[in-house]
């Protein structure tokens, strides 16, 4: 996941240096149609994982190539119709999205070149999901490897040597996202895997979709929901601070979400372990792994909580050079990261709910800090205290988040030990 990220933050790095803080500004408003294409990639990898890895542990391979199978029309399909949206209607959507006469053509430029990635990439995050779910881990990372690695070359060579900006960066993307596309795919055509193509597996079967997007609906929902808080943002942030405010969200959430890829890279292999475990009935096994994964996050929040805290300077001195934007970063950075520390505990949570297929506790985890909790400070606090306001709702969602997580774990875990008494499903299902 760390890899994935890199993606995104050479192009920023690049963009921001050499092109400009505008710059910078145009891409942060292509957040929200990133954000919708995360929210429907794992609506589909991320429900068909989890479930190919309860098939695996209750030993049905076929019903784990059907959830393949259906997950791969469904990704095609989903793509293909939000490709043709974008394409019809984009400078409509960046202006509903934020977007300024400054800073519109910085995002266009963008979002034109990067449309073709953005099917590749789908499918690159989703079955790079499916790949690790079916039991290779390892060749899942490499695939990754190869097109982060790529990009980390091409994309100087494109925003730079060739002078292309901020389209050299999408063209990199799209370049490298391909390569790895191609490499996931493939791996899908060796029987030696208990998940490969196969006769019969790629028409819709409604119980089977169901079954994927009930998962899904979780961690999509939250990239939905992230969307629609980068809108309020941005718009409040040209309001109270213009385009250098906008370019500083962009640094902070490309912090933020670098940390939080790590967290998920956890989280996703924690997945098919949780998975399988639940399908064979070895709870302490599942629950082990779950308090290993809390761990391990907790420790990377930590730092990532550290970092923010001492050198906020140097983070923003990454991807800008000038001295008021890095100045106002650094500020809004030890704002907004006073609470991150909390951050590990929720994802893993939400997942770990998410892989035992408890639907409407996973979801009900996934809104509470983006939808319950932080719109609503938002709107509160920006009214109050302006800019400021907008930092400081984050600290105090990720409070209010972390409480319900605490709740819903504990309800869980009792449930589980419950189960593993009198062999019975958890309550908490529905």
């Amino acid at each position: 996941m760390l890899v994935m990220q890199l993606y995104n933050v050479v192009d920023r790095a690049f963009i921001g240096q050499v092109v400009g803080k505008e710059a910078i500004a145009g891409l942060t408003i292509t957040f929200p149609v990133m954000n919708i294409t995360t929210a429907l990639g794992v609506l589909i990898g991320a429900g068909a994982a989890a479930r190919i890895s309860i098939h695996l542990g209750n030993s049905d391979d076929a019903g784990a190539r059907r959830v393949f199978g259906n997950a791969l029309t469904l990704t095609t399909l989903i793509g293909l119709v939000y490709l043709s949206v974008f394409f019809f209607f984009l400078d409509d959507i960046l202006r509903l999205f934020g977007a300024t006469d400054e800073t519109i053509p910085y995002a266009h430029d963008f979002m034109v070149w990067i449309l073709p990635g953005l099917m590749m990439m789908n499918l690159t995050y989703s079955f790079n999901n499916v790949m690790r779910a079916s039991g290779f881990p390892t060749k899942a990372m490499i695939t990754m490897f190869i097109g982060a690695g790529m990009n980390v070359v091409l994309a100087p060579l494109f925003v730079y040597l060739l002078d292309m900006g901020i389209k050299g960066a999408a063209i990199a993307t799209d370049i490298s996202m391909a390569v790895t596309t191609y490499f996931v795919l493939r791996h899908f055509a060796f029987t030696q895997s208990p998940v490969h193509y196969a006769r019969g597996i790629y028409k819709l079967n409604w119980p089977t979709v169901l079954s994927i997007v009930g998962i899904g609906a979780a961690p999509s929902i939250v990239n939905v929901a992230a969307c629609f808080i980068n809108i309020f943002i941005n718009r409040n942030l040209t309001e109270f601070g213009g385009s250098d405010a906008v370019a500083s969200a962009g640094i902070f959430v490309t912090y933020t979400t670098l940390l939080v890829c790590v967290i998920l890279g956890i989280c996703q292999g924690m997945q098919p372990i949780i998975g399988y475990n639940y399908g064979a009935g070895l709870y302490d096994r599942l629950k082990k792994t779950y308090w290993l994964a809390v761990g391990a996050s907790t420790v990377i929040s930590i730092i990532g909580f550290a970092l923010g805290m001492l050198c906020p300077r140097a983070i923003a001195r990454v991807f800008v050079s000038d001295a008021g934007l890095v100045g106002d970063t650094a500020h809004f950075l030890t704002i907004s990261l006073v609470m991150f520390w909390m951050v590990g505990f929720q994802v893993v949570s939400t997942t770990f709910l998410q892989s035992l297929g408890r639907v409407g506790a996973s979801i009900l985890l996934s809104l509470s800090r983006q939808v319950l909790f932080l719109l609503p400070i938002l709107y509160i606090m920006v009214d109050r205290l302006g800019l400021d306001g907008i930092w400081l709702s984050f600290p105090m969602s990720d409070l209010c988040a972390t409480i319900v997580a605490a709740i819903l774990i504990i309800i869980e875990m009792r449930s589980l030990n419950h189960a593993r008494t009198h062999r019975l499903p958890s309550p908490l299902s529905s």
